[in-house]
């Protein structure tokens, strides 16, 4: 039973490297597909852990691992392929591994930060991996014809991963409007954009989440704010 969250994290790592393999070869639908399914899976290896108490060192290692590759290389891969379909030299379009290397800078750091217990320092690598595969399974074609604007996003969701803007996570305690009125919130902004936008609203809902989250998560003082990754 103890290996079991560290399965579902190799389950994981295998989605993400589908995803790698997808993303280079510009079939972006697909690649997003597998980046939601590493989702999946990195959200059941954490809740198996808890579930069955199986807490490991090599359990944390490997989810750390297994999160460059399917939310840092995977959407890399996926940026890349789009760079060099354009009119950006080739040498530029190696900008896109810059998401890999940040995001794994963002894990080796706030896996080391103590102050992360109930929200977030910064983007989470799940969601900037969701929103690069939402935005390229939906733009792609435009991004092509702009590249030195997808640059300039590259640079943007890069510095999002290791700044230290507070952004809130959607664990609730309980159901309790008042202790989650700021989750609540944003799902339902959530709902509107797929009611609206349907498929081609994922990297709009990743960006409500960072706007939002300036918005209306409080500073608060060195110590305990937040969860991890």
């Amino acid at each position: 039973m103890k290996h079991i969250p560290n399965f579902i994290t190799s389950l994981n790592l295998f989605s993400g490297c589908v995803a790698v393999y997808l993303g280079f070869d510009g079939l972006h639908g697909w690649a997003f597909f597998f980046i939601l399914l590493s989702a999946v899976f990195d959200f059941f290896d954490g809740f198996a852990a808890r579930l069955l108490k199986a807490y490991s060192p090599i359990g944390k290692e490997l989810d750390s691992l297994a999160d460059v590759v399917s939310f840092g290389v995977a959407p890399g891969a996926m940026v890349f392929s789009v760079l060099m379909q354009s009119e950006l030299h080739a040498v530029l379009s190696l900008a896109a591994f810059l998401i890999p290397v940040f995001a794994a800078l963002r894990l080796a750091k706030f896996n080391l930060d103590e102050r992360q217990s109930t929200s977030f320092l910064g983007l989470p690598v799940p969601a900037n991996a969701i929103f690069w595969g939402g935005l390229l399974y939906s733009y792609a074609p435009f991004f092509a014809e702009e590249p030195w604007l997808l640059c300039a996003l590259v640079l943007l969701f890069c510095t999002l991963m290791v700044t230290e803007i507070p952004m809130f996570s959607l664990k609730m305690k309980s159901a309790a409007w008042r202790h989650n009125k700021v989750q609540y919130i944003y799902l339902l902004g959530c709902v509107v954009l797929l009611a609206t936008m349907w498929d081609d609203a994922f990297a709009p809902i990743i960006a409500w989440y960072i706007a939002f989250s300036i918005a209306a998560t409080p500073k608060s003082p060195k110590g305990d704010n937040v969860a991890t990754r």
